[in-house]
């Protein structure tokens, strides 16, 4: 038999060398991960995580936020001549991409000529103007415009946020924002970012599309001194690399931090979701002033727009609070007991984790057995015990986090930006009692509104997270499943086709339970979620019901008056001519009840005149109005508004009364000027 020979071995597996990746060069190569998947999507992440840090900055130090967010656009001709880099003309036209030969611009323009004569047709049969005919046929130039793809110039654009707020001190400034993975949002509290991705991410996305630095200008409160840093980040190694640095005087006491950094990005594409999402933000936050600017190379195209602070209310800091025991896990365990100070066990327990009290730990001890001991220090504790430890944690019944640890918008913020942003004609708003998830609270605040000029037909949900609006992969998130599958908006007389609802729920927790690697949908598998969600919606929609039937009643009240109202004057004449020919006849008159008797002698003085029956036939349709009102309202389960103190009215000889004063609500009766010495009360009869 002969031997098997043994397999060779390539040169390319010899030679193959195990690398590793810094955490910024991950990043790079995953920009989708942290919302960096397009051109686009890059300008309005980078956008978003600068003003979530302008307002984490400002409300850190309880400062009223004033944001500034400036957008320049920047032909690539124009970033080429602040590189320094010439812009010579092409030589051979064939060779690029975006060439376009005769019989393909042929066929072009009469495409775009038949599609502006379909639109000038449709123009004149809606009898639109010539304002609107013109802003069609800009939407189809810049259509065509990006259809064409690289014919056009790549746009790239300056990003300028300035805000109020804490500022960072010099030294911290290079690795706060070039080290991937360095911040200070760490720690078991409701934050808008945990990561520390955000702003680094614009970075790394400013230095692979243009390759350029981020100047910054950052000055702590009564600091005396501006810090001017300019740097960029050095992917491979993950650490800043700083161009020019610099201290300069700072005589207006200016305090808060200024980031200018020049991406490649698409306004076009995703000029809506910016505008909707500085508006979102400016509902959630209305104590915060934002200042929007875009600045068009063409000044027609250029934009300015103020989101207004509408009150000095802010939301309460989140607090930062020790970890719940049914939310941590066994590697979480051994770090914390590594780095104990605590002498004992029973002290580790106590102290180391939230809703753990001195009694429960040692029944906690006793549990554990496998020669554990109160008196034991945490670094004692062996791996077998430490696991044990973990299995405790997670079966024994601890109490659940209160919830004052969060930091939600506030019933009276949410609706005031509701208001202010969307202008509805009614608005309904809740905020849910603390629950838990896996040992983590949070808390879910709900409005829904009706009406709204901006606000289109149907259910339109705005969702948020940690006070941060999500607008991305909605469709899976558990407000959107809630708000359209699990609400019978028909129940609460709301037509969910025809009506302009607008739906706005926002969850607040130390840990948001997020899908998808973009973090922008919440998980619909949570059922206390789920819940949640749902009953804040419902207490919404129970509000709106009540003032939606008030309204139907009101709107019943006015038809059915108006119709009784009409026929007052042919019914007052119809019958004072019957009873006028009664009278006018004395011998031969029917015999009548003294009631009946007393109107014909009335009639006949001329004491009731048409005028009178006609008056006293429209305090008959007043009173007989609110009778039907008020059963109308009591029908519908509607009580509220209409209780009021009423007294049982005495019947002696001591008490006498005015005549009875109705209005739309009831009917009263004052004393008598000689019974006022009995009493001064004045009673009402409620009718």
């Amino acid at each position: 038999m002969g031997v098997k020979a043994a397999p060779k071995t390539s040169k390319a597996l010899k030679d193959d060398i195990l690398e590793q990746k810094s955490p910024a060069e991950f990043f790079a190569d995953n920009r989708n991960i942290a919302g960096f998947d397009n051109p686009g999507k890059c300008l309005y992440t980078t956008i978003r995580e600068l003003v979530e840090n302008a307002l984490d900055a400002a409300e850190s130090i309880r400062v009223l936020p004033d944001i500034d967010i400036t957008i320049e656009e920047m032909s690539q001709h124009a970033l080429n001549h602040m590189r320094g880099i010439s812009n010579p003309d092409r030589i051979d036209e064939a060779l690029y991409h975006d060439f376009e030969s005769d019989a393909a611009r042929v066929k072009r323009l009469q495409r775009e000529a038949k599609e502006l004569e379909r639109l000038e047709k449709l123009a004149a049969k809606k009898g639109e103007t010539g304002d609107a005919l013109d802003g069609k046929r800009r939407d189809l130039e810049a259509r065509q415009a990006a259809a064409q793809g690289g014919r056009s110039d790549k746009v790239f654009y300056r990003v300028t946020i300035k805000d109020n707020g804490a500022g960072m001190a010099h030294a911290q400034i290079p690795d706060m924002l070039g080290r991937v993975l360095s911040g200070t949002k760490y720690g078991v509290a409701q934050t808008r970012g945990k990561f520390g991705l955000g702003a680094k991410m614009a970075l790394i996305w400013s230095k692979m599309s243009t390759g350029l630095p981020i100047t910054i200008r950052s000055a702590r409160p009564r600091s005396a001194t501006i810090s001017y840093y300019k740097l960029d980040i050095d992917i491979q190694k993950n650490q800043p690399n700083v161009h020019e640095q610099k201290l300069l005087d700072n005589p207006d006491h200016w305090h808060g931090a200024e980031l200018s950094l020049i991406i490649a990005g698409n306004w076009q594409y995703y000029r809506s979701k910016v505008l909707k999402y500085l508006q979102l933000i400016a509902v959630i936050t209305p104590y915060t002033q934002f200042n929007f600017k875009y600045v068009a190379e063409e000044e027609k195209q250029s934009l300015n727009i103020v989101f207004a602070r509408r009150t000095d209310v802010m939301a309460p800091p989140p607090k930062i609070i020790k970890h719940h025991p049914a939310s941590v896990d066994l590697e979480l365990i051994k770090r914390l007991a590594a780095a104990s100070k605590d002498a004992t066990l029973l002290a580790f327990l106590s102290k180391s984790f939230a809703c753990v009290s001195r009694e429960l730990s040692g029944r906690i001890l006793d549990e554990m057995q496998a020669g554990v001991s109160a008196d034991m220090t945490p670094a004692e504790l062996g791996d077998k015990q430490l696991v044990r430890l973990h299995q405790l944690l997670h079966e024994v019944k601890f109490p659940d986090p209160s919830g004052d640890h969060l930091s939600p918008a506030g019933e009276y913020n949410l609706r005031l930006g509701i208001m202010k942003e969307f202008g509805p004609d009614l608005v309904a708003t809740h905020q849910g009692e603390a629950r838990v998830h896996d040992g983590h609270a949070f808390l879910v605040e709900a409005g829904v509104s009706l009406g709204g000029s901006t606000v289109k037909p149907g259910i339109n949900i705005h969702r948020f997270a940690n006070r941060i609006p999500l607008l991305f992969e909605g469709g899976s998130d558990v407000i959107t499943r809630t708000a359209l599958k699990r609400i019978n908006w028909a129940l609460y007389k709301i037509n969910q086709a025809t009506d302009r609802v607008g739906v706005f729920v926002s969850i607040v927790s130390t840990k948001i339970p997020f899908k998808g690697a973009g973090k922008e949908y919440i998980a619909d598998d949570v059922e206390e979620m789920q819940a949640a969600v749902k009953s804040a919606l419902q207490a919404c929609c129970l509000q709106l019901r009540s003032k939606l039937v008030k309204q139907a009643a009101a709107r019943e009240q006015a038809q059915r008056k108006r119709a009784l109202t009409k026929y007052v004057p042919n019914v007052a004449a119809a019958v004072y001519a019957i009873v006028q020919g009664i009278a006018a006849r004395p011998g031969k008159r029917p015999r009548l009840a003294p009631p009946e008797k007393d109107v014909i002698d009335k009639v006949a003085s001329g004491d009731v005149t048409q005028k009178t029956l006609a008056t006293r036939l429209m305090e008959h349709i007043e009173r007989f109005d609110t009778d039907m009102a008020l059963e109308y309202q009591m029908q519908q389960g509607i009580t509220e508004g209409q209780r009021v103190d009423a007294f049982l009215r005495p019947q002696t000889d001591r008490h006498r009364y005015t005549a009875l004063l109705t209005t739309g609500v009831a009917s009263i009766q004052l004393l008598c000027p000689s019974a006022a010495a009995a009493s001064s009360a004045e009673v009402i009869d409620v009718t």
